[in-house]
Formats: C-alpha cells, structure tokens, sequence
C-alpha cells in the first residue's frame, strides 16, 4: 500500500524536501506509487507521516489510526489535534526534540528523535502507548521547523528500561503521581488549550492540613503514609484526562479539564470528602486527615503558569485560615493585584540596580554625647533609579526581604562599607543586615575575603541586628554573632524596645550596643512616660556594661533629656540629613 496522494504530490514537487521514509533511512527511500510502505512496517507497531507545520496539516498512512488506536483518521488530521492524544506532561517533549537542531542546515533535512505517552480518552481508560517518534524536518527562510517527515513507532520490551527512568523523572517517588516539573509542564499545555478552544479548566492547590502534628507525634513514617493515602484518594476521584501532582512536601496540584467556577466547588467538595472519609493505617494507629483546597479557573483568571500557581495559592492561604478543611475560588482583587505588580516592579528595579551598581550608600553620625561630635557613621542604603531619581530604602528593603532578595542587597552594602572603612581608616561604620543573612555564608565569607589582608578593619565594623531578628531564632543569631565577635566586630541590637527581647537574652548574645527604638524618642520632650521607660533602658544596659543610642533625635530639648539620662549616642536629624560619603573625601 503506498502513500496517500497527498504525499506523493509533496515529493514530486521541486521546492518541497524529498520524499521516502521508513523505519531506518528516510531520506535513502525513492517513493513511488508502487512502493509498498505499509508493507515494509509492522502493521500493528509502525506508522509514517507528513506534517505541513504552515497549514498544520498531517498526511498518515493509512494503518496509523489502527496503530494510534483512533476511530478515524480525521481525529489526528492536524497537529493540533494529534497533540490532544499526547499526555500533557510530555506536550513539549516533541516540539522540543524538533526544534533542538534549530540552525543547522542540511539538504537532506535535521534529523530528531522522542519518545512520549499517548493518553487516550474515556473509551479506552486502560490504554498506555508510549510513541517512539523519529524523523527529519527541513526549515522555512528563518530557520523555523516548516515541514516534517516522521516514523511513529510503539514501543514496549525494547524500552522498557527507559520507560522506568522516564517514569520516574515525570512522577513523584513517594506518591506515585506526577512531579512538581511535569505538573508544571501539563498545566503549560492544558493553559495553552483552552486559550485556543476558549473551553474552561481549573487548577487547584491542595494542602495536607497539621501534618507536622501526624509527623512529631506517630513518626514521619505515618506522615508519609498519610500523604500517599491522600493523593490515591484524589486520583481515585479524578475524572479521565485530569491531572494530579505533587507540587511540594504537604501540596498538590490539580489539573482539571472542562471545568467552570461551579464545577470547581463541586469537584472540590468531593476530594474533600474523599479525604475526610480516609481511615489512614499506619501500624499503631488509625488516622484520619483533612486538606485545603484553593482553586483558579483558566485562562479567565489567569493565562499562564505562573499566574495559576500564584492565584491558588492565594486562595490557598485564604481557605486555610477557616475551618479544618475549606475551600476557597480565587477572586481578584484590585488591592492585591495593585500590591502584586508593585512587588513585581520593586523585584525589578533592585535586581536592575544591583546589577548595573547604581546602590549608593549615605552616612548619618551617631554623635556622642561626651564630646557633640560624629564617633560613627549608620551606612544607610539608597537606590539611584535609571532617571537618575533616588530611592530611600524604606520604599523597597521591606518587598526585597519579601522576595528573598535582601541576601543580596546586605552582600552589597556589605562590600559598598569596605571600601568606604579602607578609602577612610579612622571612621567607624555601622552596616545593617537582615534576618536571612544570619544563615548566608557567601556574607561571611565576603567579610573574611574583603579584610584578610587589613584585620584591624574588622573592629571599626558594627552590625546591627534587629531586635526581632534576634528573638527569632535565639541559637543561629547567637552563632552568627559569636562569628563576627571572633572577626573583631562589635553587635548593636537595633530597634530595641519594639519587641520583647529581654536583657538576659543579650547577655547570652553578647551584645555592645542597644539602639532604643526611636517611637520612645520622637515625643520623648512631651511624653513623661516615654521619659521614663529612656532611663531605665538606659539604667539596665550600664548594668550589662551595653553602650546605648537614641535613635530619631529631632530637637534640642531631646538632646538635653537623652543626655542627662546617661545615652551614650544621640542620632537623627536634628544633627542633619544623612551625607554623602564625598563629604568625607572633601574632608580628608
């Protein structure tokens, strides 16, 4: 049996590629219309075919819908509807393999070769194909795949080992169902689907409510026992061609296809159910369990991965906060979403400038008390804007430790004060960090590098730590402090007095220095009770033998009350607006 007309007519044509194929050597084959092609592959494993990616039309022989186990070959006539029977997990594995020789030229066309899943529907459940899919495609004037000739084969015994290591790259070892990467990868496809087909789907966050709870007290054994009993309730509840996979340690994500905002209710409510009516084994006991469910309809609430993933966990969050088990529709709101785009602009605008230096450090003194003069210089961080605008960092530190950018701004301020502390050997320099660099090792070891050859640098060095910072984890900031005493640094406590940091909780970090949270400063000349709470501080802290400043000093009679209550270190802006460092140069 020989090619359909179709294709005899594309390898008689000059401009097209030419024509032949078959299980080996494509391009070695002379077609014509006595050759036999079908005759040559197998009937029940083998299939061939012509894609013309312009029209996005497929000409097959005439056994591939026996092969693909298809009704007719109308239902794989185009690309696009082929792609439907390719499991969306493996959806860009083909496109992928075919555009991985993008830029080579070759009269004989580029070679590719993939294997993927053939997910069949509803009539044949049961039904696992894996395609092994191989060929050449010649391209268009700017490069692009433009025409394809291909073999499909089925394969089983022969790649069976490579179907394991497949399997178990696309699946979750614990569960069984699919990974965080391929979840990701389905959700890409089915996004791309609907927002052809303008058919509704859903994507929903699922997540397993106390777990810790199961894991400290009957072992993590039972906790994983839990998680593989709950995902085999879900998939049991899915309807064929939906998706569901692990998206981290206590989530799961769920992909579901022809689903509106009510269907998504009602789907969630019965993997809810099928949860809460688990009587999970683990040995010793009998458990049961509950999950959370937020949900998101695509594309009309969201038109990409990242978006879905974001709106439900956002609702996620919000189902979490009510009852043991809850779900929650995504619902936009025009406050979150104006908040979201300004973390995203904030996210932007930091990596942008830490990337093109355009970071600035300003100095503001802390004046002594026992001379009026400057004896250190808080390094206070500034971000120049492409326009040449500068940004205080109020208006940014808070998002960037958000996102998990403040590691690398604290790197930054970091090396910005060492060239200040060796451009000026006599100030001394008080640099802020936050809580992550606590636990950031690239920090310490930037400070070791940048003054190994200088070691007295060191001690003209104070880093200020958060009062909250410090409380949060009591042991990691004492190793971190402990770190830097042994560098020759001195530790201020800033902000004290805002949260419930206790003095012996300093001594155990070994702390120089307390700043007093400037909100008991800033109406310290009205308010007598402010006044008050200044002078113990101040009574305690000689006690632990701590230096002490007052932050936000904004007027003289300040400056008399703070100094008669014993405050080592007066700052704010009744001494004057944070300088530029070039004063100092000027100075020197």
């Amino acid at each position: 049996m020989a090619y359909s007309h179709s294709m005899r007519k594309a390898g008689e044509t000059g401009g097209e590629p030419p024509s032949g194929s078959g299980a080996a050597e494509i391009d070695d084959l002379t077609v014509s219309e006595s050759f036999d092609l079908v005759g040559v592959l197998s009937t029940e494993a083998e299939t061939a075919y012509t894609w013309d990616i312009a029209t996005d039309r497929i000409d097959w022989e005439s056994n591939a819908a026996n092969v693909l186990g298809v009704p007719t070959p109308a239902e794989i006539a185009t690309g696009a509807l082929y792609n439907l029977l390719i499991a969306p997990e493996h959806a860009k594995l083909r496109e992928s393999a075919i555009r991985a020789g993008a830029g080579e030229q070759s009269a004989n066309g580029i070679p590719f070769r993939t294997q993927y899943r053939i997910q069949h529907s509803a009539r044949r459940p049961d039904v696992q194909l894996w395609i092994e899919d191989h060929g050449r495609w010649w391209p268009d004037a700017t490069g692009a795949p433009k025409h394809v000739r291909g073999v499909l084969r089925i394969v089983s015994d022969r790649y069976l080992e490579e179907q394991r290591l497949l399997y178990r790259n696309d699946h979750d070892e614990l569960t069984g169902q699919l990974s965080r990467s391929r979840l990701t990868d389905a959700l890409t496809a089915v996004i791309s689907r609907t927002t052809r087909s303008k058919a509704p789907a859903a994507f929903m966050m699922v997540s397993i409510n106390n777990l810790a709870v199961t894991n400290e007290t009957f072992g993590f054994h039972a906790g994983d026992e839990t998680i593989r009993a709950i995902a085999r309730a879900i998939k049991d509840k899915l309807r064929s061609g939906d998706s569901v996979g692990r998206y981290s340690a206590t989530k799961f994500g769920i992909i579901l296809n022809d689903c509106g905002a009510g269907a998504l209710r009602i789907a969630a409510e019965r993997f809810m159910r099928a949860v809460r009516d688990l009587k999970i084994d683990v040995g010793n006991a009998q458990l049961s369990a509950t999950i959370s469910i937020g949900g998101v309809v695509i594309p009309e609430q969201a038109g990409n991965v990242h978006q879905a993933v974001g709106c439900a966990l956002q609702a996620l969050d919000r189902a979490k906060l009510r009852r043991t088990d809850s779900f929650v529709a995504y619902e936009a709101s025009l406050g979150r979403e104006s908040q979201r785009l300004r973390s995203l602009t904030v996210a932007d605008d930091v990596m942008s400038a830490l990337n093109a230096d355009r970071m600035r450090l300003v100095l503001q003194p802390m004046v002594a008390t026992a001379t009026g003069k400057p004896a250190i210089y808080e390094c206070l961080l500034r971000m120049e804007m492409p326009d040449g605008r500068v940004v205080s960092a109020g208006e940014f530190i808070p998002i960037a430790e958000q996102l998990g950018l403040a590691r690398l701004i604290d790197r930054r301020t970091l090396e910005l004060s060492i060239r200040l502390l060796k451009r000026h050997p006599e100030i001394v320099l008080s640099i802020n960090v936050s809580s992550l660099t606590a636990t950031d090792p690239d920090w310490l070891e930037t400070l070791i590098s940048s003054t190994a050859k200088e070691p007295g640098m060191t001690r003209r060095m104070i880093v200020e730590i958060t009062e909250t910072t410090a409380i949060h984890d009591l042991d990691q900031t004492k190793a971190f402090v402990d770190t830097l005493r042994e560098l020759g640094c001195r530790i201020a406590i800033d902000d004290f007095g805002a949260g419930y940091t206790s003095f012996k909780n300093l001594k155990a970090l070994k702390v120089d220095m307390v700043k007093i949270d400037g909100a008991f400063v800033k109406d310290l000349a009205a308010d007598q009770s402010d006044q008050i709470f200044i002078k113990t501080m101040v009574d305690l802290a000689r006690s632990f033998d701590l230096e002490t400043v007052a932050e936000w000093v904004g007027d003289e009679e300040s400056v008399r009350i703070l100094t008669d209550a014993g405050i080592d270190y007066l700052q704010g802006y009744y001494y004057g607006v944070p300088i530029d460092p070039a004063v100092l140069d000027r100075q020197s």
